[in-house]
C-alpha cells in the first residue's frame, strides 16, 4: 500500500476512536454534573467547564505547533493520546465540579491528537489528493461523533456516567497504540529556524490567506459551541422524558455527523475540483441557515430532522478551513500554522459556551441558535466578499530567511 494511503487508513481509525471517546463524554457533562450534585447554577457551570479546556488549547497550541515542526507531527499525536489517556480514566473519579475543571483545563493545555493528525495528513498526502484526504479524515471525526453519543448514552444509562469516562480512557489508548505502530512521517523536514511564537504570529499575520482562514475559524468554532452548554438539556426538554435522557441526547447529537460521514467524501472531491472557498461558502450558507431554522420546531422529531439537513452542509466548513491552511502555507511552517489554527478554534470554543451558558441561563434556547445562525452567515459574507485572497497558493519564505 502506498505510504500516504495507508496513513490516511491508519489515522482515520485513530481519529475515529479518539472521535468516539470525546463523544462518549463531552455532550453528557451538563448531565454528569447534576450526577454529581450540582443543582444550581448547571448552565453556567456547564459553559465554564466548556471553555477551560478551549482556553488552555488556546494558550498552549502554537506552542506544540512549533514542537512538531521540529520534532515531527507523530510524537505530538502519540503525546496527546496518552494524555487523554490519562484525563479520561481520571474523570472517572471526580466527585465535584472543582476537580472536574482542573481536568477540563489540563486537557486543553495538554492535548491535540486529531489536529496532529491532520496537519501530518495535511503534508504526507500528495497537493490533488489534500482535499479528499482532509474530508475523510472529517468522517472519522464524524463517525465517531455517531458511535460515541450512542455508546456514552447507552453506557451511562446502564452502568452510569463514570464508566463512560473510564471506557473513553482505554478507547483513546487503543488509537494511540495505532499511531505508534502504523504511521510513518515521511515527508518531514525539521525546521531549523530559530524563533518563537510571537514571531510566527506576526508571520501569519502577513499571509493574508491564513489571516483570513483564522478569522473564519474563530467566528465557526464560536458559533457551534455556543449551542453545546445548551443542547443536552434543550433535548431532554423536547423529548418530554428525563429517564433516557443521556440515550436521547446520544441519538440527536449524533445526526449531524452521520449527514457528515454520508457527504463529506463528496465535499472533499468537490474542493478539489472548484476550490476549497467555494465549498466553505456553500456549507457556511448551509450551516446558518440550518442553525436558525431550528428555532421553528418545539417537537423533538421536527428538530432532528433539521438537525441532520443542517449537518449535510456544515460538514464541508472545516474539512476546507484545513485545506486552505495547507494551501496558503510552506511545508516547514505547517506545524505551527495548524497550531495558530487551533488557536483560533479553541478561542472561538471557550468564547462560544461562555455566551451559550449565559443566554441559555437568561433567555429561551432559541435565542442561542439564532446568535449560532448570524455568526455563520456573517462567516458566508466574509468568505464570500475575500474570495480572490482565500484563493490565493501562496508559498511564502519564512520570516528568518527573508
Amino acid at each position: 500500500m502506498v505510504m500516504w494511503k495507508r496513513n490516511l487508513f491508519v489515522l482515520w481509525i485513530g481519529v475515529f476512536f479518539t472521535s468516539a471517546s470525546f463523544s462518549m463524554v463531552i455532550p453528557f457533562l451538563p448531565i454528569f454534573l447534576l450526577k454529581i450534585g450540582v443543582t444550581q447554577n448547571t448552565e453556567l457551570w456547564s459553559g465554564l467547564l466548556f471553555s477551560a479546556a478551549f482556553f488552555a488549547g488556546a494558550i498552549s497550541a502554537p506552542f506544540w505547533g512549533r514542537i512538531a515542526d521540529k520534532y515531527g507531527r507523530k510524537p505530538m499525536i502519540i503525546r496527546a493520546g496518552f494524555v487523554l489517556f490519562a484525563i479520561y480514566t481520571l474523570t472517572a473519579f471526580v466527585t465535584n465540579p472543582y476537580q472536574l475543571l482542573v481536568l477540563r483545563f489540563l486537557q486543553g493545555l495538554l492535548s491535540g491528537f486529531i489536529p496532529g493528525s491532520i496537519a501530518l495528513i495535511g503534508t504526507n498526502t500528495p497537493s490533488d489528493k489534500v482535499g479528499y484526504a482532509l474530508s475523510l479524515i472529517s468522517t472519522a471525526s464524524a463517525s465517531g461523533g455517531i458511535v460515541g453519543p450512542l455508546l456514552g448514552g447507552g453506557i451511562a444509562d446502564l452502568v452510569g456516567n463514570r464508566w463512560a469516562f473510564a471506557s473513553a480512557g482505554i478507547i483513546v489508548l487503543i488509537s494511540t497504540l495505532l499511531i505508534i505502530f502504523w504511521v510513518t512521517e515521511e515527508n518531514f523536514t525539521p525546521s531549523k529556524e530559530r524563533g518563537s511564537v510571537k514571531n510566527d504570529i506576526k508571520y501569519a499575520c502577513c499571509n493574508r490567506p491564513l489571516i483570513l482562514v483564522l478569522i473564519l475559524t474563530i467566528v465557526t468554532s464560536c458559533s457551534i459551541m455556543t449551542v453545546e452548554p445548551i443542547l443536552p438539556l434543550y433535548i431532554v426538554k423536547l423529548g418530554g422524558s428525563s429517564d433516557k435522557a443521556s440515550f436521547i441526547a446520544g441519538i440527536v447529537f449524533s445526526l449531524p455527523g452521520i449527514a457528515s460521514a454520508i457527504f463529506a467524501p463528496y465535499w472533499g472531491k468537490r474542493a478539489d475540483k472548484v476550490g476549497f472557498q467555494r465549498v466553505l461558502v456553500i456549507g457556511l450558507l448551509g450551516g446558518g441557515v440550518g442553525s436558525l431554522a431550528q428555532i421553528l420546531f418545539i417537537h423533538i422529531w421536527g428538530f432532528s430532522v433539521i438537525r441532520f439537513i443542517y449537518g449535510i452542509f456544515f460538514c464541508a466548513v472545516f474539512p476546507a478551513l484545513n485545506g486552505l491552511v495547507v494551501k496558503s502555507t510552506p511545508d516547514d511552517f505547517r506545524g505551527r500554522a495548524f497550531g495558530l489554527n487551533q488557536t483560533a478554534n479553541q478561542i472561538g470554543g471557550m468564547v462560544g459556551p461562555m455566551i451559550g451558558g449565559f443566554l441559555g441561563g437568561i433567555f429561551p434556547a432559541q435565542s442561542v441558535f439564532l446568535i449560532t445562525g448570524l455568526l455563520l452567515l456573517a462567516a458566508t459574507a466574509v468568505a464570500y466578499w475575500y474570495a480572490n485572497d482565500l484563493n490565493m497558493v501562496m508559498k511564502p519564505k519564512m520570516a528568518a530567511e527573508k
